[in-house]
């Protein structure tokens, strides 16, 4: 896990010169409403690189429980690379993002039979990932868009479980790799002038 932070971490630094070249009017301010109203408050922000290509970084954070013994803490980051097929900030747009994360989670049933014993256990650990995603800008005024995207790829997770959301008793520990969604987003958009 440790090489595959420092490839991420290294790939993020590769980007930063491109980053020179920034203007004020080459910033964008999201918030995905489609997981924030599924209990992960999340911001990102876009800054243009190129006459073609943006990158956007953001941050979903979720302190919060659902129930008694039920919950769906986390934390991620994934920062993504577009090229727009038109300009930036208009139209549609493909991207490739990484994923880091962590996660602690209780008596949750997940898509795609992920995890299938999370119901009676809690899972804990972290996950790291690759992906592909496809988007779309639709303007409203010069300062507000609205922003969907679609995204697939490849995800690895080392976790350990437990046998009851509260106790320290552990019963097992693994990795696992798949590849499921990694994003499914409608998003408010502000561009900063």
């Amino acid at each position: 896990m440790k090489k595959i932070n420092y490839i991420i971490i290294s790939a993020l630094f590769a980007i930063l010169p491109y980053t020179s070249r920034l203007k004020a009017q080459t910033i964008a301010v999201k918030s995905d409403l489609l997981t924030g109203a599924l209990s992960s408050p999340n911001l990102s922000a876009e800054v243009k690189l190129s006459e073609r290509f943006t990158l956007e970084a953001g941050l979903h954070y979720n302190p919060f429980s659902i129930g008694k013994d039920k919950y769906l803490k986390h934390w991620f980051v994934q920062p993504e690379l577009r090229y727009w097929m038109y300009q930036p900030y208009k139209r549609s747009f493909l991207g490739i993002n990484l994923m880091y994360g962590v996660y602690n989670i209780s008596k949750i049933k997940l898509p795609f039979g992920i995890f299938k014993g999370m119901r009676s256990s809690r899972y804990e650990g972290d996950f790291v990932g690759i992906g592909i995603s496809y988007g779309y800008h639709f303007i409203l005024s010069s300062h507000w868009r609205v922003e969907t995207s679609i995204g697939m790829g490849f995800l690895h997770t080392g976790y350990e479980r437990y046998y009851c959301s509260s106790c320290g008793e552990k019963t097992g520990a693994g990795n696992r790799n798949f590849i499921a969604p990694t994003k499914a987003a409608i998003s408010l958009v502000y561009i900063i002038k």
